[in-house]
């Protein structure tokens, strides 16, 4: 039939590439890279819509292995790659592939200027507290104390915390999941992208050459349900199977029995609390509440804000349309002169 459109059906297959995938043997970042490609078909989206942009780290190898559109750029600077492809492409899905040395050390201050600006990218922070694959110096996430090649007596720096951050420079979605737990990466990752502005999701991820086990008691199934908690809109913070929950006291969180208290009285999680969220991205940050509070996953904090990319073109739209703004020349002119003698 000449009418007729022929669609591909896109399947997790469809994504992969004949590239050899050079991850170390039990990296987590395999169990990402099959989440990805595994949620992208569900989004409707053919490939040639699809970017991905990475800098520099054993993550940032993503984009060789998806069978979409990518680039492989600089240490730090996917997320200026990144804003500048959606400038000018603001139809295409642009996703960013970093690590916790990329983006929270060379790349900070570019990370920052996008989270604040609001372009509708995801971003998927690798986080493995090390620097891989320069193979084992701390990274700017790793616990004070740790000992690695860069220091061997210990590292002294105070680290990041990247959920914390990115709150700070008024991300519009801030997430975790880990690698360990596919089902809910896969939930994490479709919310990032439905989210329209810039999406953050920090993942932990297992690095098992240089850093294994860093997440361990968070992955564990023996210790995985007293050490962590899934947050969920509209419901009260329970882990534990059940058996314990989470109360404010004022502005300080406190683990109290399920037992012994309503659910009514449990803090009830809101995403679009960003005070609440702030509270939840440090409840391993105090040294006074330290290990006493489990370590939350989920969607911290969401928020809908104008996004950079429609406010850009707005203003060239109107430029063109008003009389003088689109003269090049007069703008750099100015309405100022000096004579200069």
């Amino acid at each position: 039939m000449e009418n007729e459109i022929i669609s591909e059906v896109l399947t997790a297959k469809s994504f992969e590439t004949d590239q050899d995938v050079r991850w170390c043997p039990g990296c987590g970042d395999y169990s990402i890279l099959k989440q990805v490609q595994t949620v992208l078909p569900t989004l409707g989206l053919r490939r040639e819509e699809i970017v991905f942009i990475s800098g520099i780290g054993c993550s940032s190898r993503f984009p060789y292995y998806m069978e979409t559109y990518g680039m492989h750029s600089i240490h730090g600077r996917a997320t200026a790659v990144a804003s500048g492809l959606k400038a000018t492409r603001p139809e295409l899905s642009v996703w960013i592939i970093t690590g916790d040395g990329d983006s929270m050390s060379i790349g900070g201050n570019h990370l920052i200027h996008l989270l604040r600006r609001n372009l509708d990218v995801n971003i998927l922070l690798f986080n493995n507290e090390i620097y891989g694959l320069t193979k084992g110096q701390y990274s700017p996430t790793s616990e004070q104390g740790k000992v690695t090649k860069s220091t061997p007596m210990g590292s002294i720096d105070h680290p990041f915390n990247p959920a914390a951050l990115c709150l700070g420079a008024d991300s519009t979605f801030v997430a975790r999941s880990m690698d360990r737990d596919p089902v809910h990466l896969r939930t994490i990752l479709k919310r990032a992208n439905d989210h329209k502005g810039t999406s953050l999701v920090e993942i932990y991820q297992n690095c098992n050459v240089f850093n294994d086990g860093a997440f361990e008691v968070f992955t564990e199934k023996a210790q995985k349900g007293d050490n962590t908690i899934f947050v969920e809109h509209g419901k009260p913070l329970i882990f534990a199977n059940g058996t314990k929950g989470i109360v404010l006291e004022g502005f300080t969180p406190k683990v109290v029995d399920v037992n012994e208290n309503s659910t009514e009285n449990l803090w009830i999680h809101d995403e679009t609390d960003r005070v609440k969220a702030s509270i939840l991205s440090r409840f391993f940050d105090d040294p006074k509440l330290g290990e006493a509070l489990p370590r939350p996953f989920g969607v911290f904090y969401i928020e809908e804000r104008p996004r950079y990319e429609d406010q850009m073109t707005k203003q060239i739209l109107d430029a063109t349309q008003a009389k003088g703004l689109g003269d090049l020349d007069k703008l750099i002119a100015g309405n100022n002169t000096w004579l200069v003698s």
